[in-house]
């Protein structure tokens, strides 16, 4: 620790060094047109076009790249929280068809009863999946559909608790 300086953290070891110091005797300067020794420009050929100044479209298009960076994190945030939804509803739709009695005594009716209970579980994965895979380049009609899921998909027998049995 060094008592001249109350600074000390903000101070790298060698800072002292009068190498680094720009107005120092250590290194030589160089003009702002000089090449260090060994150093030379790559010549262009005519053949390869350069780039000289910015496009119109690129300057626009800068101003507008902080919100839509905004509405890309508005989406992320509002599709975590439909994914949420959608494993809720999962979990929801796997307790209601739990607590259904099943009266029927056919195999094959016992079957397609079987069949729907789990098609009805399963319901908001694959739409949640489905619409993420053929909307891929629609982040607005992703979030439309998932939406819709939510009102469509909601697990009845567990919120009114219905085939609890008596």
């Amino acid at each position: 620790m060094n008592a001249t300086r109350d600074d000390d953290a903000l101070n790298w070891a060698g800072d002292d060094d009068p190498t680094l110091s720009s107005g120092g005797s250590g290194r030589a300067k160089l003009e702002p047109t000089e090449l260090p020794e060994g150093w030379t420009i790559p010549q262009v050929s005519a053949d390869v076009p350069r780039e000289t100044a910015p496009s119109p479209a690129k300057t626009e298009a800068d101003p507008a790249e902080p919100e839509s960076a905004a509405l890309g994190s508005v989406a992320l945030v509002g599709i975590g929280i439909l994914s949420g939804m959608y494993l809720l509803y999962t979990i929801g739709w796997f307790i209601g068809v739990a607590r259904i009695e099943q009266p029927i005594s056919g195999p094959v009716a016992e079957f397609m009863f079987s069949l729907g209970a789990w098609l009805a579980v399963a319901a908001p994965l694959v739409w949640f999946g489905v619409t993420f895979w053929l909307t891929t380049s629609r982040p607005r009609a992703r979030l439309i559909w998932l939406l819709i899921g939510v009102i469509v998909l909601a697990p009845w027998p567990f919120v009114i608790g219905s085939g609890a049995g008596s």
